[in-house]
């Protein structure tokens, strides 16, 4: 390959690879707020 070649190609592997962790993160993020608003409902039934 090509000096340019090989820049294109770790280039758009470094893209997928961020992109790939943003939605993990945004996943993680959508799970811990679910947990929450979980134990928030389990307090509030403890409570009534």
């Amino acid at each position: 390959m090509t000096s340019v070649s090989t820049k294109i190609v770790i280039a758009l592997t470094a893209v997928l690879f961020l992109s790939s962790c943003a939605n993990t993160i945004r996943g993680a993020g959508k799970d811990v707020s679910n947990t929450a608003n979980a134990t928030e409902s389990a307090a509030k039934d403890i409570a009534d």
